[in-house]
């Protein structure tokens, strides 16, 4: 086993084994480096030295110019290592390894063009990528070109990258009628989860915040909620244990994602009725074990299920909530601070649903400012 979380182990020789990252294949394998030892403070001190030797050398590689656009993808992603959240970094690993590297990691920089790219983003398409997906590949292209292009000027031709667009969706809100009836569902035999789905769905959580929440997170007293961590499964790039994923609790997806929610009279009766009085408990589970997401959408899926809920997803508790806010009058950038947005339009455009009926209504405003009678 490693130590200290180290890539450095204990051979059956009696030496010491330390590894570290040394590149990238075309493919996206990882490929490694090895150096040994006595002892466990020498290997580490020689893998050290090693990878200072490797950052030394990049500067000097730049300057060849015969480089394949691979190692400049390479080159970039290293140093994104600890400047990003490991979830970020692992995305654009991921992003690296499964589409730019392979269709483009053997081409020169200088022929990776405008044309290029166009066909590299059409090809994306074609294999059915979704419009999001295509957006962040060519994000983290670009973000690889304009790398290079400081790093070595003249090498990497000017580039107009240009975004695919989706067809804006109607995306699933729950109608007051569905919501009554996957309240009562959930209110009908309440325990940790469905209470937890319930703060959700009267708070507009996401679903990583909600599996993160500990109950050292709630304020029965001020009527608040904190929301300063998220959780999510991400790639494991380590290669130990024989596990593909891991699940990873850290900071919330943005700065404005950290935030403090007001919580309703009635929220905070639920919360008086669950709280196991253990700040260190999860809110799903009661306990200091944690729920992942993937078990609570499971979960989820078998609740509206059981309420005859079709195209519903946990992130339709989340719409829901913002419309029933825009419903009730609620002031948009208050609405907008709650839901740990940015921007208010972000608000407005993404989770605000107008029902016909609100359109209704307001067009019948008109009757009393237009003067306009029928004789």
């Amino acid at each position: 086993m490693p130590r200290n979380g180290d890539n450095i182990f204990l051979r059956k020789d009696g030496r010491w084994e330390a590894r570290y990252v040394k590149g990238y294949e075309l493919s996206g394998k990882i490929r490694y480096g090895f150096c040994y030892g006595k002892s466990y403070v020498e290997a580490k001190a020689k893998a050290e030295k090693s990878k200072a030797a490797l950052a030394d050398g990049e500067a000097n590689a730049i300057e060849d110019k015969r480089l394949r656009f691979g190692c400049w993808c390479e080159q970039w992603l290293r140093r994104q290592k600890g400047a990003v959240k490991e979830s970020t970094y692992v995305k654009y690993d991921s992003t690296l390894r499964r589409h730019i590297l392979p269709k483009l990691g053997l081409r020169s920089p200088s022929s990776i063009d405008t044309q290029a790219v166009e066909t590299f983003k059409q090809q994306l398409l074609a294999e059915g990528l979704s419009v999001q997906s295509v957006k962040n590949a060519l994000m983290v292209l670009h973000a690889v070109l304009r790398y290079g292009s400081g790093m070595q000027p003249g090498l990497f031709p000017a580039v107009d990258i240009r975004y695919p667009r989706e067809p804006r969706k109607e995306l699933r809100v729950l109608s007051p009628a569905e919501q009554r009836r996957l309240t009562a569902y959930l209110q009908a035999d309440t325990d940790a989860c469905k209470m937890g789905v319930l703060l959700a769905l009267m708070t507009g959580l996401r679903i990583g915040e909600l599996c993160a929440l500990k109950w050292d997170m709630l304020s029965v007293r001020d009527r608040t909620l904190r929301v300063d961590a998220t959780m999510q499964r991400i790639r494991d790039l380590s290669g130990e244990g024989g596990n593909k994923t891991k699940i990873l609790i850290g900071a919330p997806k943005s700065e404005t994602s950290a935030r403090t929610i007001p919580l309703t009279r009635e929220m905070v009766k639920l919360c008086r009725r669950f709280d196991p009085h253990k700040k260190n408990a999860y809110v799903l589970t009661g306990t200091e074990e944690y729920m992942e997401p993937r078990k609570l959408q499971y979960r989820f899926k078998q609740y509206t299920k059981d309420c005859g809920l079709e195209g519903v997803h946990f992130h339709t508790l989340r719409h829901t909530f913002a419309t029933r806010c825009v419903e009730a009058g609620f002031e948009i950038k208050a609405l907008s601070e709650v839901m740990g947005h940015a921007r208010v339009s972000t608000t407005l455009d993404r989770y605000v649903h107008t029902t016909l009926e609100q359109k209704r209504l307001n067009m019948e405003k008109l009757d009393a400012q237009s003067h306009f009678t029928v004789k």
